[in-house]
């Protein structure tokens, strides 16, 4: 079985409540394929020579795709435009920026192919128990980039008052997902990591180098707490959401662990753990799990003695923090987000069909079409049906930024 044999295997369509009713800010509809969002927003600020700070969208789309999302430029021009594997289609003013919060849902196209009809027959049942049970609602690997070789999360020492440790995750430490420039930028900073002087001249010009430069200037008492305040406050605000989403999966994984037998249990890996996946949920369980709605973890999360605060306790005991810790002290620019999430999610509008394969002879296709509510992940559908790992070559999707209240 083989997944994004070519874009239009992995089509997403956007769906917002944002509307064109008037205002400064230019609404356009971006489609887009094999490029990523944020390079596409380069090529829209390079074209019409706007600033980044005008434009706005609502969500990370996939690069390996064909999507169409929705975007806004204050003082956008009234036209369209099409360049490089995009195209932009004006569609009017809006009163305000487009905002992750206008998101409703995200429709799917997916094309599995080189099946034969045992892996067909297979995935169709599977799609049968997807349908009725649902799936765990975790945070998949596009919301964990920033996690390097170590498998330490730059907010877990920030958290810690440890900001020459997370300085040194943010800067130096390798990451699979690093390009080859990048890479041996962070190797000479490993190198010479305390040298202040020498890793300045060493290293290209680059933000990293500026805050290294903050450092060389009082080498013998470096200020790493205001040299880690100095990277952009947008990364930092990654940083925060990828160690809350971190957490908030390893409460679901002891939530499913708590409620469902062992032998309905499938384990598949993201962000380097062994989470659980259902096969299906005990009757007596299913009605609860698909209303529960589980909190993001911070120190802001005041819970009631219980189940819910004994399993939040046991899962940050495991990490090593306190619930009370997940709070940032320094900078206060960037916060831990706040509010709940589905701890089940279902989707809705299902279909799928089989047909001859027109890439790989003699072999089939199987196509689904469905929908999901926004902050769910289709990936997590996709590994359900397939029983595979989606791989670092099929998710090289940009790392996704928060999208509930801060």
């Amino acid at each position: 079985m083989k997944l994004k044999c070519v874009p239009a295997d992995f089509q997403v369509e956007e769906q917002i409540t944002l509307r064109s009713t008037g205002g400064p800010f230019a609404l356009y509809l971006l489609n887009k394929e094999s490029i990523g969002t944020l390079e596409a927003i380069d090529q829209i600020v390079q074209r019409w020579n706007f600033s980044r700070p005008q434009m706005a969208w609502a969500g990370l789309k996939d690069r390996h795709a064909r999507t169409s999302q929705y975007i806004t430029v204050k003082g956008g021009p009234r036209q369209n435009m099409e360049a490089g594997g995009i195209q932009l289609k004006f569609l009017g003013y809006a009163a305000r920026p487009v905002h992750p919060r206008d998101i409703v849902s995200n429709r799917f196209t997916v094309v599995m192919r080189d099946m034969d009809a045992p892996s067909i027959a297979a995935a169709q049942r599977t799609l049968a128990e997807a349908e009725r049970d649902g799936l765990p609602n975790y945070f998949d690997e596009q919301r964990f980039g920033s996690l390097g070789e170590s498998g330490v999360f730059i907010a877990q020492p920030w958290c810690k008052g440890d900001y020459e440790q997370a300085l040194w995750l943010a800067l130096a430490e390798h990451n699979d997902h690093d390009r080859p420039d990048e890479r041996e930028q962070k190797r000479l900073l490993r190198e010479l990591w305390g040298k202040w002087p020498e890793c300045k001249a060493a290293l290209a010009r680059s933000h990293r180098r500026s805050v290294i430069t903050f450092l060389a200037d009082k080498p013998i008492q470096p200020d790493f707490k205001r040299a880690f305040a100095l990277i952009r406050q947008e990364l930092r605000s990654l940083w925060l959401a990828a160690y809350q989403s971190h957490l908030w999966n390893q409460m679901l994984a002891a939530v499913l662990e708590a409620n469902c037998p062992p032998e309905v249990l499938r384990r598949q890996r993201i962000a380097r753990q062994e989470l659980p996946f259902f096969t299906s949920l005990p009757a007596e369980h299913r009605d609860w799990l698909h209303a529960f709605q589980m909190p993001l973890p911070s120190a802001r999360l005041h819970l009631d003695p219980g189940d819910l605060k004994d399993l939040i306790d046991d899962v940050m005991s495991a990490e090593g923090m306190e619930l009370r810790e997940v709070r940032v002290k320094y900078p206060r620019d960037a916060f831990f987000s706040r509010g709940e999430r589905p701890a089940i999610f279902l989707p809705e509008y299902l279909t799928h069909e089989t047909a001859a394969d027109d890439i790989y002879r003699g072999r089939e296709k199987l196509t689904l079409k469905f929908t999901l509510r926004r902050g769910s992940y289709a990936t997590i559908f996709v590994k359900r049906i397939t029983g595979l790992a989606w791989s670092d070559e099929e998710d090289d999707s940009e790392e996704e930024a928060p999208t509930e209240e801060a």
